[in-house]
């Protein structure tokens, strides 16, 4: 009775494990986006994708090029064309799975592909989005620490680093196009704003 699924997560075990009670871990799966961050982390940035995990998959946002959902969903720590980094538990909600994919679905409705801007709307913004919704907390500012520092101008990147990102953008329309039939990829339809829930919290 009450049984947990099993977690393996400490700070970042990841596993998204859910309990009887629909108490479930909110967990961010980090993808490194490309090979220069092998040198661009020691500087104190990088370039990462990342995905909310939550009931046993994963949610992420990406770049097409229609005014649909740029929301989708992968199993967990697979996300195509991304090497996996690493995950960080964001906490815990208590929220039932078909409560949870309403949620979702409406989330998808402010995250069309066509929307996507690699430094102002990215899919690290999709995920700070969703774990401040459900947890009330942010994700590592490190992880969408390049896009923020490009949006303050702050500071600027090399070209190289940028041409980088920006190819990156485009092979992502390619890779998450709803017409290119990526079996790995499955887009969430989005809901309309008058079925917006509310964030839960803990």
């Amino acid at each position: 009775m009450g049984a947990e699924t099993s977690s393996n997560s400490e700070n970042g075990g990841g596993g998204g494990g859910t309990t009887a009670n629909n108490e479930t871990q909110v967990v961010l799966n980090v993808y490194d986006l490309t090979p220069l961050n092998k040198y661009t982390v020691w500087f104190g940035f990088g370039i990462f994708h990342s995905g909310i995990e939550v009931h046993g998959m994963e949610y992420g946002f990406g770049a097409h090029d229609f005014p649909i959902s740029g929301v989708f969903e992968v199993e967990p720590k697979t996300c195509p064309g991304f090497s996996f980094k690493r995950s960080i538990s964001l906490g815990h909600i208590n929220m039932p799975p078909s409560e949870f994919r309403t949620f979702v679905e409406t989330m998808a409705s402010e995250y069309h592909g066509n929307t996507y801007h690699l430094i102002s709307k990215n899919c690290n913004h999709f995920t700070d989005d969703i774990a401040w919704r459900l947890t009330g907390k942010h994700i590592p500012g490190w992880v969408n620490r390049l896009a923020r520092l490009e949006e303050d101008g702050t500071e600027s990147s090399s070209t190289a680093t940028h041409e980088s990102a920006e190819s990156d953008e485009d092979q992502d329309k390619g890779l998450l196009s709803p017409s290119a039939g990526n079996s790995d990829v499955t887009f969430i339809k989005e809901r309309s704003k008058g079925d917006i829930i509310l964030p839960l919290g803990n």
